[in-house]
């Protein structure tokens, strides 16, 4: 399922218009962004958790030339299935 697909759903479950299903999805999506860019997490019961992962400054190697390389520290989006997402699944 893709974006559209899922504004088509939520458009046809909620009763929604089009347009209306548009701005309630990206609202949904806009306010996670905007938790996890504060560093906030974003539990949603039953469903699962948004959090955010700090990654530590590293170094690698080029694997074309294989010469070492530093890698930058990162905030990396993380999410966790909660129970009832994993059961509705299984």
């Amino acid at each position: 399922m893709n974006k559209q697909e899922l504004i088509a759903q939520v458009s046809d479950t909620a009763g929604l218009t089009k347009g209306d299903a548009v701005k309630a999805v990206e609202a949904v999506f806009d306010a996670i962004s905007a938790a996890l860019k504060k560093g906030d997490e974003v539990r949603l019961v039953g469903f699962g958790t948004f959090s955010v992962s700090k990654r530590k400054a590293s170094t690698g190697r080029n694997p074309r030339t294989g010469e070492p390389m530093s890698i930058a520290a990162s905030s990396q989006p993380k999410f966790k299935a909660g129970k009832g997402l994993k059961d509705s699944v299984n």
